[in-house]
């Protein structure tokens, strides 16, 4: 099973050895409201911790998708990008945006658990 942690820009990372899916948490769909259009990164871009890899847009307005982690998109959830209110409907299952392998398995020590990432958001 993978291991998910959490980033205060609202994605999720669930990873398992150096291989790792990206998604955007249930809190933050339910934030952006129906999801109209997903740009996910080409198969094969190097992406850097914090940096943006994906757009997400809604009715109400377009989100930047930040990389949790470094490393090198293997997969991109074409289901999404076809019908982007999957994302809505199963944002941390069916809805992930990429898949990829990890350049620094030591980045995710920066991350939130669960319980850490469920009491920021209470605080917002």
């Amino acid at each position: 099973m993978a291991d998910m942690y959490f980033t205060k820009e609202h994605e999720w990372i669930a990873v398992t050895g150096g291989e790792a899916t990206v998604g955007i948490t249930a809190y933050a769909q339910e934030h952006l409201g129906d999801l109209v259009y997903v740009e996910a990164p080409e198969v094969g871009k190097v992406l850097a911790q914090g940096k943006e890899a994906a757009v997400v847009e809604s009715v109400k307005a377009a989100s930047d998708v930040y990389s949790p982690v470094s490393g090198q998109v293997t997969a991109v959830n074409k289901a999404v990008v076809d019908q982007p209110g999957l994302v809505n409907e199963s944002p941390e299952d069916k809805g992930w945006l990429y898949k990829l392998t990890l350049s620094d398995t030591g980045e995710v020590k920066a991350l939130l658990d669960r319980a850490a990432y469920d009491a920021f958001c209470a605080t917002l």
